[in-house]
């Protein structure tokens, strides 16, 4: 199968409970594949990561945001995956957004992507749950984030992954 790449622009989604939203997919192709992941998506072309950002956020919950709000980049990713018989080559990038509660009452979540549910997620919840959560260990990476709101930081990047293949 040939490889297809993309590029995202994915977003840490966080309630002012330092609760992350996360969607879930499954792949129709293979029985019991299913995953959490954050929101976000491809970018366009003639689009830059902030603005794909901030369009994704609109189509997955419906909240108008300007690209202001968006944190600096947290986390880059390569991922290796399959789903529904494509293999893709995707590159990611991480950022911060926190929500204030009338902004999480305001959302819609009713995208394609999120049609097996949606939930928030504490970190808590994230350590303990035997789901699949991507990208792996968020519950050990997403509170570095959290407490590095507002201070000047390099972007960390995860590595390079094969979700295929490589070992939870």
């Amino acid at each position: 199968m040939a490889l297809t790449e993309r590029w995202t622009s994915r977003v840490l989604l966080v309630d002012e409970n330092d609760r992350l939203l996360l969607l879930c997919g499954r792949d129709p192709r293979r029985s019991g594949a299913r995953w959490w992941f954050t929101v976000g998506g491809g970018v366009e072309q003639d689009e830059d990561y902030p603005q794909a950002a901030v369009r994704e956020i609109w189509e997955e919950t419906e909240l108008s945001l300007p690209v202001e709000r968006l944190g600096p980049v947290a986390w880059t990713r390569q991922a290796i995956f399959s789903v529904d018989g494509q293999v893709f080559d995707q590159y990611e990038e991480y950022r911060l957004v926190r929500v204030a509660a009338d902004e999480v009452r305001a959302m819609n979540v009713r995208t394609e992507e999120a049609r097996y549910g949606h939930r928030w997620w504490s970190t808590a919840q994230l350590a303990m749950t035997a789901e699949t959560v991507r990208p792996k260990k968020m519950a050990v990476l997403l509170p570095d984030v959290l407490a590095s709101v507002g201070l000047d930081r390099r972007p960390v990047h995860l590595g390079n992954f094969n979700e295929d293949t490589d070992p939870e």
